[in-house]
């Protein structure tokens, strides 16, 4: 394959001739990138981008090249939009793009069901197919996984056969922090725009169907957004937590992202500790870092969506409870317990299956949860009474 930073010399067209047919991509030559530069220098409300009125990507146009990871290894609309990562667009029918580090990568469904890639950007394929490979998380087989959560939970064995292909992320971990500072009480759309608007800073990939892509930027680069800026682009308080975690990270000994990247060493609860010490990161926020890019599987976020499923199904003593501290700590040991060192795995199909856009393709028996769950509810707790009144009597006696 030709290198993407080879410039296509340009054909001067007669004027009897059809204009040419758009390329599938519009990575930048090195001149644009210098323009680029330059057009950044100076702070703006609104990234000035030279490229974005770049020609959408014509589907025809892309030679896929097939992965080998078929759909219960990988599906790409269940790991996708689902909330582990902002960067990644929807470019076309059952297909993704997103940056990974300097390359720009689009991903497609196959009619086989198996996964095909392109590189629309990098410096050299091979190291871009590894890296590829490494963020997908593929030394991990998602079908001997889920044959042990199936062994132990007949729940999701059932919900295995409609969401097979649910796969956890592993995202470089600096732009994974500020994506979730960014998700700290926000929705799907403004956290978009937010994440959008932070790697604007960096150097600009391309363009594939009418979305600019860039490298996420660096730290040093990231410290000269103000607080201000930030403000006026409509991140609210979460500026200030933007810039302090900036700051933050850069007095860390050997530099922010060395030392981010060395959470991995740790345990889960070194890893944790280690991220709340950031500006604007609390429990929730850093479990999802944990999970989605320190290589902490059994990190468990919870928030009211997780707790509810874990009452409904795991704890339902605690149904009814208010969201403390320490019933979060109890839900998430509710999971690690039922589902061991992979459990945020587990809880991640869970939490995908009570997403309005999947539960609509969910049989009849899933799309009543509340009142399923509050059935069974009633049933355990009344188990759980009348075994707890045997005991008493058994003590009177």
């Amino acid at each position: 394959m030709q290198s993407q930073r080879s410039i296509a010399k340009m054909k001067r067209s007669k004027a009897p001739s059809p204009p040419p047919a758009p390329p599938p991509s519009t990575p930048p030559t090195p001149q644009q990138r210098r323009s680029l530069n330059k057009l950044r220098k100076p702070l703006s409300k609104k990234p000035l981008n030279i490229f974005q009125n770049s020609p959408p990507l014509p589907t025809d146009a892309i030679k896929w090249k097939p992965l080998n990871i078929s759909k219960p290894e990988l599906y790409l609309p269940l790991t996708f939009p689902t909330g582990q990562t902002f960067r990644w667009k929807k470019t076309g029918p059952v297909q993704y793009t997103g940056p990974i580090g300097s390359h720009l990568v689009s991903l497609k469904q196959l009619e086989d069901n198996c996964v095909g890639y392109y590189c629309h950007y990098t410096d050299n394929e091979d190291v871009a197919k590894n890296d590829l490979f490494d963020f997908l998380n593929m030394g991990i087989s998602l079908n001997e996984m889920w044959d042990g959560f199936k062994a132990s939970d007949e729940r999701f064995a059932e919900l295995a056969l409609y969401l097979e292909g649910a796969r956890v992320l592993r995202q470089e971990p600096l732009e994974c922090l500020f994506q979730f500072i960014c998700s700290s009480n926000n929705n799907i759309q403004r956290i978009t725009n937010m994440v959008d608007f932070i790697s604007s800073k960096g150097v600009f990939l391309g363009n594939v169907g009418g979305f600019d892509f860039f490298e996420f930027p660096t730290l040093e680069r990231l410290a000269l957004v103000s607080e201000t800026e930030l403000r006026e682009a409509g991140f609210g308080y979460r500026a200030k937590y933007i810039v302090g975690t900036v700051a933050a990270l850069q007095s860390k000994p050997g530099g922010g992202v060395e030392w981010i990247a060395s959470l991995r060493k740790l345990d889960l609860q070194g890893a944790i500790d280690g991220l709340l010490s950031l500006p604007g990161v609390g429990p929730k926020v850093a479990a999802c870092i944990a999970l989605f890019s320190l290589d902490q599987h059994h990190a468990i976020p919870v928030d009211t969506h997780v707790w509810k499923i874990a009452t409904r199904y795991l704890i339902p003593e605690l149904a009814g409870t208010t969201l403390t501290p320490k019933i979060m700590t109890r839900v998430a040991d509710a999971f690690v317990s039922k589902y061991g060192k992979y459990a945020g795995w587990a809880q991640t199909l869970l939490f995908i299956s009570e997403l309005p856009s999947q539960k609509a393709t969910l049989p009849p028996n899933f799309q009543n949860p509340d009142e399923e769950g509050s059935t069974n509810l009633q049933k355990k707790v009344q188990a759980m009474q009348e075994t707890k009144e045997k005991s008493v009597n058994k003590r009177k006696k």
